[in-house]
Formats: C-alpha cells, structure tokens, sequence
C-alpha cells in the first residue's frame, strides 16, 4: 500500500499512480512492497524532524524512515514541498518531475541502498534515473 498524507496541501497527487510505479520499482529490485507512507509538508516542519531524528540542523527535501523487514519495504518517507519546489526551479524540471525523484530516492533507501560516498551517491543517481525513465 502506497499512502499520502498532508501537512502542507499539494493538489492532484494520486496515491494509485504511486502504487503503481513504486510497486514496479520494488519488484525490479526483488523485494515485496509493503506500506510506504508519503507525508507532504513545509521547510520547517521537516527541519524539526531532521534535528530531533537526526541531529542535523538544516533543511533537507526528504527523510527515510525505514521499517522495512528481510524483504517486505515499509516506511515513512517525510517530504519537504518546498524544497522539492525549490530544487525543481534550480534543476530546471516540474515540480512532478522533482517529487517524483525524491520519492524514489527515498524508496531506495528503503530498499538498502546509501548515497553517503560519492560512489554510492552516483549508484543511486543512476538508479533514480532509470526508475525515473520509466514512467
């Protein structure tokens, strides 16, 4: 089950449509797709969470919250629109375009993948952008 939930309100997103993707991309990566949780807010919201979960005093576009177990992915992935609009504008894409990357990084990590080396950061980069290209 792919859910959204809003502290900051973005019109249009369809919970299907990420069912759909999302389900493809877990069965790619041979895992089963269990719940995955989008929730939508504000800079500052995230920030909060970023500095009580993570000790990181900064803005970010998404946190991963990870439950995923043997191969069942599951978790919380906590999305600043903000951010993602910002990031949007400097990388010259839609606001979709730059979710959609976000939410897909966010549900690789769930897979197991890092990006804390520059080699790990470029595995998935490429990973984004082959999941991206499916669509």
């Amino acid at each position: 089950m792919v859910d959204i939930e809003y502290i900051e309100e973005v019109p249009g997103l369809d919970p299907d449509f990420f069912l759909d993707w999302l389900s493809k991309v877990v069965n790619e990566e041979q895992k089963l797709l269990g719940d995955v949780i989008l929730v939508l807010g504000d800079d500052e919201w995230l920030r909060s969470f970023n500095v009580k979960y993570l000790n990181h005093d900064y803005y970010t576009d998404i946190i991963t919250f990870d439950y995923s177990t043997n191969d069942l992915v599951s978790g919380d992935l906590l999305i600043s629109v903000e951010r993602v609009n910002e990031n949007a504008v400097l990388n010259g894409v839609t606001f979709k375009d730059e979710l959609n990357r976000v939410v897909v990084h966010g549900v690789l990590h769930l897979c197991g993948y890092v990006d804390k080396s520059p080699s790990e950061s470029n595995q998935m980069t490429q990973k984004e952008n082959y999941y991206l290209s499916l669509l």
